[in-house]
């Protein structure tokens, strides 16, 4: 609820209106990326967690800043020359970053989380925009250090990747923002939806959200719709579940709980048939959307196979899986909300619970035990390692060509698939060849993307939490329900 005023509070500078908001965030973001080009490369340094550099953007516009119609306001950037580091590691050029985000104006997605955070999806697709809390915010600062030291050791993993932390302000209003990857690519359809923490304790998902079109479901949704789990060959499972570990122990370090896994599945054979349905009425065939960045696969494995007759999974990275009728799916997945600790507040909150219910059950819990019943919950419930089938990847690994694409982190850690592919220059063919005149925003991109010249940075491989799947072991009735 406080983030939900802070939010909308502040809006009334923006005259409630979120194309002003979402333009001031682009005049924000160019200028940052822009200034950040004329500063030489160097390794991170500790103090660089902590810098806050501020600009003021006046509507009549400075020697700094263009005019614009939004407002006076003044725009923060948090950790720049590390969330730089960050998005090079991730492989993201910096004009492609601001090319992305401030060439043309975000899309509002309609479905706001439960604390009453907005959300914006970049037009290409790859970027989130997420309104987040004071406290969230400050969360995140001091979680820096050990997410850069995360990425550096681990290559793949199913964290959100954060690409940059700032503030809009003006008359003493702030709305704190973040921009991260996009798990659920919507040029993918989603058949199934799954919010998933590994507690029974009312997850369970309300009447309103199944009147949704995709409605988001929980963890007793899944047992009683799947209780077979979704299917993964060996090494796939394997993967997963080291991943998830990792992840975990890092999450439990922080004293973070409370988060979850998002779970995508999209069934490629029921596809098949409703694409077969629509071209025989419109006779058009859609084309779906290549996956720019990291992608669900990648999160889990550096080297990525070919599926035989699933097609889709090199276009759009999904995992593949069975369910328990043997459709093919894929699945993405990635874990969210992980800037909840688990400060006084939910302790209380756990504690109060547990007095009325079985406190195993409850989704509030300490950092350690969640860790556990959430690894439990995911390798042996959602996911389950297919016996039945052996995957081919391991054999093509030693005779096969060049890795396709690897997942992985910054210049020192990834690994090049072919120098002809880092040799292209510009965005592939999802975006337009010349940067449309819109709007002030959009002018500026275009003479602060010219300015950049020719990128720095490696475009390493990028590293994604979209991955997903699901086993299960059966449990009984029981066992979902609370216990008094």
């Amino acid at each position: 609820q406080s983030s939900h005023k802070e939010v909308f509070g502040a809006f009334s500078f923006f005259q409630t209106t979120s194309s002003a908001l979402k333009g001031a965030i682009q005049l924000g973001i160019t200028h940052t990326i822009g200034s950040l080009s004329q500063k030489p490369e160097r390794d991170v340094l500790l103090q660089d967690f902590e810098v806050v550099e501020s600009i003021f953007f006046p509507c009549e516009g400075s020697n700094l800043t263009p005019a614009h119609h939004y407002g006076d306001f003044r725009f923060k950037t948090y950790a720049p020359m590390a969330f730089r580091y960050f998005r090079e590691m991730f492989g993201i050029r910096p004009d492609d970053y601001m090319y992305s985000l401030c060439n043309e104006s975000p899309i509002e997605l309609s479905n706001s989380g439960a604390s009453g955070s907005l959300f914006y999806v970049s037009r290409d697709d790859e970027y989130i925009i997420k309104t987040v809390q004071h406290k969230e915010a400050e969360f995140l600062q001091k979680l820096l250090p050990g997410y850069f030291m995360n990425l550096n050791q681990n290559k793949r993993t199913l964290l959100p990747k954060f690409y940059g932390l700032y503030c809009v302000q003006s008359a003493g209003k702030n709305i704190r923002i973040a921009v991260m990857n996009n798990l659920l690519p919507s040029a993918v359809r989603m058949h199934l939806k799954y919010d998933l923490k590994g507690s029974t304790y009312k997850r369970r998902a309300s009447a309103k959200e199944r009147e949704k079109a995709v409605p988001t479901y929980k963890d007793l949704d899944f047992i009683q719709d799947m209780p077979e789990g979704l299917s993964l060959d060996a090494d796939k499972y394997n993967a997963l579940c080291k991943t998830l570990q990792r992840d975990c122990l890092l999450l439990q370090s922080f004293k973070i709980m409370d988060y979850s896994l998002l779970v995508g599945i999209h069934n490629v054979d029921l596809a098949c048939q409703e694409q077969a349905n629509e071209e025989a009425g419109a006779g058009a065939k859609g084309q779906v959307q290549k996956a720019l960045y990291s992608t669900a696969i990648e999160a889990i494995q550096a080297e990525v196979g070919h599926m035989g007759s699933m097609e889709t999974e090199d276009r759009t990275g999904g995992i593949p899986a069975r369910n328990s009728k043997g459709e093919r799916l894929l699945v993405y997945i990635g874990i969210i909300d992980i800037l909840q600790s688990y400060r006084l507040a939910k302790r209380l909150e756990h504690s109060w619970k547990a007095l009325v219910h079985d406190g195993d059950t409850v989704s509030v819990h300490r950092p350690g035990f969640y860790a556990e019943r959430f690894q439990k919950f995911m390798c042996n419930t959602v996911f389950r390692r297919n016996a039945l089938k052996t995957s081919p990847s391991k054999k093509r690994r030693a005779g096969a060509g060049p890795v396709k694409r690897a997942a992985g982190s910054g210049p020192s850690l990834m690994t090049q698939a072919s120098s002809s592919s880092t040799a292209q220059t510009g965005r592939p063919d999802l975006l337009p060849d010349t940067i449309p005149q819109r709007n002030p925003v959009a002018s500026t991109v275009e003479t602060a993307i010219s300015s950049l010249g020719s990128p720095r940075f490696l475009p390493a491989s990028r590293l994604q939490p979209n991955t997903r799947g699901e086993s299960s072991n059966k449990q009984n009735e029981e066992d979902s329900t609370p216990k008094g």
